[in-house]
């Protein structure tokens, strides 16, 4: 099978901002592919090209077989793009969300679509609630459920987890693993260099518009010298602290 996404010699300017240079990269179907690079880096552009919002200046791209400038119309009906701020509508219930984009792409029983995305992010309890009341986490989790709508076999996943706290943000990290379970191919830009060692099959180095490495975490590794046996004191992470101070609060619902 040809792989779900294919980027070859990608190009984009902006006047005389040149934000990628020649980007390649493949991924394969059901995996989870990290873009990793600091702001600026051209993470969003190239997602924004992928998702045909923008038109490369040079280069080819395919997306679940489809090429982006030619057929992207077949692209469109294929992903499911999620930016960096959820995009839901807090006047309307979490289940109003869901039957409102489920109608909106001429579903069959959107209510029944919606329940069951509800249960699936263990949203049903707050379903009735208006979206504005919800966690950072769970209005994440909803707004990733709408984008599931219809089935799409690739998701973008622009910085899904940016201004969250360390709660939401392993709750998120926790859907995009169900995603893949699942067979969903997800293309997940971040910053954090944590976020794409815990979930990505492979990881891609964006840094001034190119690709500078691609490949899966322990080929990263190797680029470096082998490692030394050291003693050393393991000291908790902050993030251990905080979540053994606040506890678990989904199990304490439960």
């Amino acid at each position: 099978m040809t792989a779900a996404i294919s980027v070859a010699g990608i190009e984009k300017s902006f006047k005389d901002l040149h934000v990628l240079r020649g980007v390649d990269f493949e991924v394969e179907r059901g995996s989870i592919f990290a873009l990793l690079g600091s702001n600026g880096a051209g993470k969003t552009t190239l997602v924004r090209i992928l998702a045909t919002l923008l038109k490369a200046d040079a280069g080819t791209a395919t997306v679940n077989g489809y090429d982006v400038a030619i057929q992207p119309g077949d692209v469109r009906q294929s992903i499911s793009l999620t930016g960096q701020f959820a995009a839901v509508d807090e006047v309307l219930s979490g289940r109003e969300n869901l039957v409102l984009v489920a109608q909106l792409r001429h579903l069959k029983n959107p209510g029944e679509v919606a329940d069951e995305l509800l249960a699936r992010f263990a949203l049903s309890d707050a379903a009735a609630r208006k979206a504005s009341t919800y966690s950072g986490g769970m209005r994440r989790r909803l707004d990733i459920a709408m984008s599931l709508i219809g089935d799409p076999p690739i998701v973008f996943l622009d910085e899904p987890t940016t201004g969250l706290d360390p709660q939401a943000r392993i709750e998120v990290w926790q859907t995009v693993r169900q995603l893949a379970a699942g067979g969903t191919t997800v293309l997940l830009t971040t910053q954090y260099l944590d976020e794409a060692e815990q979930l990505a099959d492979r990881i891609a180095i964006l840094h001034r518009g190119t690709i500078i490495q691609n490949g899966t975490l322990d080929e990263l590794k190797e680029l470096l010298p082998p490692a030394q046996v050291e003693y050393v004191e393991k000291q908790p992470t902050l993030e251990e602290v905080f979540l053994a101070l606040v506890g678990d609060e989904k199990k304490e619902a439960a």
